[in-house]
């Protein structure tokens, strides 16, 4: 069965490419927000404070990228 929908909250053209840039962008700085904070925080643990939670030092940014792309709106 064939059916359409319609995006009412988009807006078409320039105005529309806009806005979405500028959605874009926010979720793009929040997940920036998320990364590093996540980073500095890791960081923040000794080295036998990581073995506890089961993370080497070396997976610190493996896991702040993961936390951010799981932040995603």
């Amino acid at each position: 069965m064939a059916y359409a929908t319609q995006d009412i909250t988009r807006f078409h053209g320039f105005s529309g490419w806009l806005a979405d840039m500028a959605v874009q962008f926010a979720e793009r700085a929040e997940r920036r927000r998320v990364f590093r904070r996540t980073v500095r925080e890791l960081n923040s643990l000794s080295n036998r404070e990581l073995a506890d939670l089961g993370i080497h030092r070396s997976m610190i940014t493996r896991l702040a990228l993961e936390a951010s792309n799981e932040h995603r709106v």
